[in-house]
């Protein structure tokens, strides 16, 4: 794995100093609610930190290993995911594009409900 793809992966591990270096200020990501609806786009690096503090906040321990790729075609790059904290565990996918060196924009497809479940935001299902 690059050195950009592995300093994203321990920015999600919790080493918020990794996004500085490696994302650009103007960042957008798309990504759909944790509990459902339609996705959402969001803005800005500080608050791609927030996001990342406060998945650590809700999951103490939580840890990202990348199953799949990094797969690649200039700018984009690809990782299939896994993440877990104590019981919890859940996949999703990462799409990236990179410009300039850094990481400008972020697809996120989770596995949400089933994360949401775990933690006792949606009722689960039988």
């Amino acid at each position: 794995m690059n050195d950009l793809l592995q300093s994203w992966i321990d920015l999600w591990n919790g080493d918020l100093a990794q996004a500085e270096r490696v994302v650009r200020e103007d960042f957008v990501w798309h990504v759909a609610p944790l509990t459902g609806g339609p996705s959402q786009d969001h803005t800005g690096r500080d608050a791609l930190v927030e996001w990342v503090r406060g998945s650590h906040e809700a999951m103490p321990g939580l840890r990202f290993t990348v199953e799949v790729g990094p797969i690649s075609q200039d700018p984009f790059h690809v990782v299939r995911w896994l993440a877990e904290a104590g019981e919890i565990s859940f996949h999703g996918t990462d799409v990236l594009r990179v410009e300039d060196g850094r990481i400008a924009e972020y697809w996120l497809n989770a596995d949400g409900l089933w994360a949401a479940q775990q933690l006792g935001i949606m009722p689960r299902t039988s």
